[in-house]
C-alpha cells in the first residue's frame, strides 16, 4: 500500500503518528510525508530564509530514517489558507503518493494551519480522483481511506483506534530529534520540556489507555465514500 501523512509544519507528523508509519514502513509498504509549510517563522534567531531552509534539511533526515518520501509543499507558516493554490497542491500531493491510507490533521487541533491542512487534505480527497479536474499531475484512480491524527498532547481528542508504537518508539524519538531547530524554538517561547518528552507523555497516556507501552490514537474521517476500515490500521484485523 500507498500511506501519506499530510503535515502542517516539519515535526507535525512526527509528534503524531511517526510510529505508525514506522510500522507500515517496517511491513513493506511506501510511506509518503507532505509538509504543506516551510515553518519559515519559527527562530529566535535566522532569518525567514535561513529557518525555512534548515527545517527542510531536518524533515529531509527524518523522512530518510523510515524511506518515506518527501513532498514539500513551501507554503509560508502561519499563512496557509483554504483557496485555490493551496487545494490545488494538496490535490497533486494525492495524486503524487497515491495513497490508500491518508493521515490528517483534525478539526479540533489548536493550531489553524493544522486545522486548515486538516480541512483542504479533506476536500483535495475526492478532486484528486477526478480526471476533469486538472493539475500538474494526472488523477489518481484511488480515493484514499483517511484518519485524522492526534492533536499535540491529545488535548481535545478522543480516539477511537489505537496503534501499539512501543516496539518503534525510539525510532519515533529519532525522527524527532532531527528536528533540532523545532525543539529550540519550543523551549524559547513555551519555555517548556523538549518535543521528544511532550511526544513521550501523549504516547504513554494513550498506551495505558489502550493497554500498550505507548500508542498513537486515531479517528476515522467519516466520509463518502467509505473506501475501508479501521483495518487499514496496522495491529487491526490481524
Amino acid at each position: 500500500m500507498n500511506i501519506l501523512a499530510i503535515g502542517a509544519h516539519p515535526d507535525d507528523i512526527e509528534m503524531q503518528c511517526a510510529g505508525t508509519l514506522a510500522l507500515y514502513a517496517q511491513a513493506g509498504h511506501q510511506v509518503w510525508m507532505a509538509i504543506a509549510t516551510n515553518g519559515n517563522v519559527g527562530s529566535p534567531t535566522h532569518t525567514s530564509a535561513e529557518i525555512g531552509a534548515i527545517r527542510k534539511k531536518e524533515q529531509e533526515e527524518s523522512c530518510a530514517l523510515i524511506g518515506a518520501k518527501l513532498i514539500w509543499m513551501d507554503f509560508d507558516d502561519e499563512w496557509l489558507f483554504n483557496d485555490r493554490p493551496t487545494r490545488t497542491r494538496f490535490i497533486d500531493a494525492i495524486r503524487e503518493a497515491e495513497p490508500d491510507v491518508m493521515f490528517v490533521h483534525g478539526p479540533t487541533d489548536y493550531h489553524p494551519d493544522h486545522r486548515v491542512a486538516g480541512q483542504v487534505a479533506e476536500d483535495a480527497r475526492i478532486p484528486a480522483s477526478v480526471r476533469l479536474v486538472e493539475t500538474a499531475l494526472p488523477y489518481t484512480k484511488k480515493i484514499p481511506h483517511m484518519f485524522y491524527m492526534d492533536n499535540p498532547t491529545g488535548l481535545g481528542f478522543e480516539p477511537e483506534a489505537y496503534v501499539d508504537i512501543s516496539s518503534v518508539i525510539e525510532t519515533k524519538r529519532e525522527m524527532l530529534r532531527r528536528h533540532v531547530s523545532q525543539d529550540a524554538w519550543i523551549r524559547a517561547i513555551y519555555d517548556d520540556a523538549s518535543i521528544t518528552d511532550m511526544m513521550d507523555k501523549n504516547a504513554a497516556v494513550r498506551g495505558a489507555a489502550s493497554g500498550y507501552g505507548f500508542a498513537e490514537g486515531f479517528r476515522e474521517v467519516k466520509t463518502y465514500p467509505r473506501t475501508g476500515s479501521f483495518k487499514l490500521l496496522p495491529g487491526f484485523g490481524a
